[in-house]
């Protein structure tokens, strides 16, 4: 009892206690982290690699506009909490990544494949917010009130896009796009994340049935016949008009200018 007692007192006896109580610190350490580790090692293989993949992509192809970091630049908006939804229309339309820098970004021909923008957008979407990318079966216009729907699209979108999405000019050198490519997704999205210089319709403003019933509409107004034979831009009677009239008028001109010129020609 006296040696433990005389041990007790020894100088290096409270570095040992110290020690003791590190490495018991140490080791409860490694086996929470460990459970941690196994945790995000299970979660990287079915989320890491793509991401990793997006990130590059992002590197390569966005990272001059938007930033190395996506926070945004003078050439190009912020992209933290746009949300995969935005990425995923932007990019399958071809819009971006942009050629040049202009207030409206056409529709152009795709240059990355399905799987590169699933993974810009998992990268995107990872970086916090904004709508995830609709599934198949809720876009699918399949069932939907084709009225309601062109009761909606008139109320909201064919001020700028035409009744039957033909679109249209707008101010300061942007424009609505024709929907005549675009697909059920790509329009729903759109609808969502609100691209350019259209607004956002959440679905508080429009729910998802009702976002289908649009969809419904655009897709049945694409196969209806032209009674007249030309489309004319399917704008209404006005330009119809128009043409009928310019048309007239040219006839007019050129039957005056035969009927002068044979005038001449029989005075002489």
């Amino acid at each position: 009892m006296r040696s433990i007692t005389l041990r007790r007192r020894h100088p290096a006896a409270g570095y040992a206690v110290v020690l003791l109580g590190l490495l018991i610190a140490g080791l409860c350490y490694a086996a929470v982290t460990g459970i941690g580790a196994a945790s995000a090692a299970s979660q990287r293989v079915s989320g890491g690699p793509l991401i990793a993949e997006g990130h590059y992509l992002f590197i390569a192809e966005c990272s001059e506009c938007h930033g190395l970091f996506s926070q945004g630049t003078p050439s190009g908006p912020s992209l933290i909490g746009v949300g995969a939804a935005a990425v995923d229309f932007q990019v399958s339309t071809g819009r971006m990544p942009a050629k040049e820098l202009g207030p409206e970004q056409p529709r152009k021909v795709v240059t990355l494949h399905p799987q590169q923008i699933r993974a810009l957008a998992a990268y995107i979407a990872s970086l916090g917010g904004g709508p995830a990318i609709p599934t198949q079966a809720e876009v699918s216009p399949a069932g939907a009130n084709t009225g309601l729907g062109q009761q909606l699209f008139v109320a909201d979108c064919a001020q700028c896009h035409n009744f039957v999405g033909a679109g249209g000019a707008l101010t300061y050198g942007k424009f609505a796009p024709p929907l005549t490519k675009a697909t059920p997704r790509q329009i729903f999205e759109a609808m969502l994340t609100g691209p350019e210089a259209m607004p956002v319709f959440n679905d508080t403003t429009i729910n998802p049935q009702q976002k289908r019933d649009i969809i419904a509409y655009i897709a049945a107004s694409r196969t209806e016949p032209n009674p007249g034979g030309f489309s004319l831009g399917r704008v209404g009677p006005v330009t119809e008009g128009l043409v009928a009239f310019l048309g007239l008028l040219l006839f007019m001109v050129f039957a005056a200018m035969w009927i002068t010129a044979k005038h001449g020609n029989a005075h002489e």
